[in-house]
């Protein structure tokens, strides 16, 4: 009993010791980017385009890079979802839960999932240059569509797989088609595609080897497809190896703005998970 004890006392401590190292560690890198970003953030840096260079231009803010990254991140979530819902619904109500074709495609996004973002900017930087195109803000979209398309299937996948077989043998005993089946599962896993969605605005959002290869980098906003489009990561890369000390606390308040948006989503999944559970069947 006595050795017993001293076992679970001694891993207690460890778990201790380690949630302990977790928050340090977390609270650091939060206290690092307050005392630096945070004197430097204000209105006019979120409102304003940066001037005299985004690497020696001590003026001005990071309106560039917010706009990029919504204009990056809102596309790629809206072709991850119509990509990935269809794969998802396919695997598990058109297949069988045990055929070998939804183990190969589960098989595959695993690896996808695993894959370093630079290798799909690596990638897409090779097909761009096959086809002649130019870093551009389409080239940023197809690439982050690619990067966040293996955590939304195995996000989706994973919720969608829980599903009990009996409620699908149950609509398909009253008479309902593949398509009312579809249904009745989207309300089921309504909240993996929320949690799914978030997760992958957030590894969008943050990205920066994937749109270094492929989006590339302006002062400007872009007004086409074609243009070059900045992003809050690359805009943080790029001014924290600047000489001018203006420009680094422009990057370290650009840093405090991404975790502030990444706090809100994490908040925001929350929320929607609540709701949901309150709310499913």
């Amino acid at each position: 009993m006595k050795a017993k004890f001293i076992q679970e006392r001694f891993f207690n401590f460890l778990m201790l010791l380690s949630t302990f190292i977790v928050i340090a560690f977390l609270g650091s890198i939060l206290w690092t980017i307050i005392k630096y970003g945070l004197p430097a953030l204000n209105w006019e840096m979120i409102t304003t385009l940066p001037s005299g260079g985004f690497y020696i231009g001590g003026e001005g803010g990071v309106l560039n890079a917010i706009i990029g990254s919504l204009y990056i991140v809102g596309a790629s979530t809206i072709l991850g979802l119509v990509i990935s819902i269809p794969i998802v619904f396919y695997s598990n109500i058109y297949l069988k839960k045990n055929s070998k074709i939804a183990y190969f495609i589960r098989l595959a996004f695993d690896v996808l999932y695993g894959i370093p973002s630079i290798v799909y900017g690596a990638f897409g930087f090779t097909i761009m240059i096959a086809l002649g195109l130019r870093t551009s803000l389409l080239g940023g979209i197809i690439v982050i569509t690619l990067l966040i398309i293996p955590i939304m299937i195995r996000s989706m996948d994973e919720v969608a797989s829980q599903i009990p077989k009996d409620l699908l043998d149950a609509t398909f005993s009253l008479g309902a088609t593949r398509w009312e089946t579809i249904r009745v599962v989207l309300h089921q896993i309504a909240p993996g595609i929320a949690t799914a969605t978030l997760l992958s605005i957030g590894r969008a959002i943050g990205d920066a080897a994937g749109v270094m290869f492929t989006a590339g980098f302006t002062d400007s906003i872009p007004t086409s497809l074609n243009q070059p489009a900045a992003t809050l990561p690359l805009s943080i890369f790029f001014q924290l190896s600047s000489p001018s000390p203006e420009v680094r606390d422009r990057a370290y308040a650009a840093a405090l703005l991404l975790t502030l948006i990444v706090l809100v989503l994490s908040i925001s999944g929350r929320l929607i998970m609540r709701y949901f559970s309150k709310n499913k069947i």
